[in-house]
């Protein structure tokens, strides 16, 4: 059983005859996002292209949703999202667009109706700094970037 978050959402008038986003199977923590695009969208290699979703929502205060990649597009025709994961704050009614980008090599065809992305919806933690002289010590210190090495034998 999984909990579930009522979000208010609405179609885009040119979008009325596409599905809403949906889980593909019970365990999915994405829905699937559609293209709304009108015939057909190329991006070509290295071009980037803002693909309509079709979809306005109302996310519930204190709630994100996260705009990401699909593992498919990506290993098989390097599509993926120029901004890594896309984030919709509560407060934004705009359209909801995947930003994406070609780092295949051919030109990818997006039709109408193509599953182009996964929608998370996830809750939203509010941080606040507190100054302090010296940070606690951990092991790993302040070593980053490789500083365990490369893994494996090599």
């Amino acid at each position: 059983m999984h909990d579930e978050l009522e979000i208010a959402i609405q179609r885009i008038e040119d979008a009325n005859d596409l599905p809403l986003p949906a889980y593909q199977t019970d365990g999915s923590a994405g829905m699937d996002l559609l293209a709304a695009v009108v015939g057909v969208t190329i991006v070509l290699p290295g071009e980037r292209a803002a693909v309509p979703a079709g979809i306005r929502i109302a996310l519930p205060d204190g709630y994100e949703a996260q705009v990401r990649g699909r593992s498919g597009l990506a290993r098989h025709h390097g599509i993926t999202l120029a901004n890594g994961v896309g984030t919709i704050d509560s407060d934004y009614r705009g359209p909801v667009q995947v930003l994406l980008v070609n780092l295949g090599s051919e030109p990818f065809e997006i039709h109408r109706g193509d599953r182009i992305a996964q929608l998370v919806v996830a809750p939203v933690t509010r941080a606040r700094w507190k100054i302090v002289g010296d940070l606690d010590a951990t092991a790993r210190g302040d070593g980053g970037f490789g500083h365990t090495g490369r893994g494996g034998s090599a």
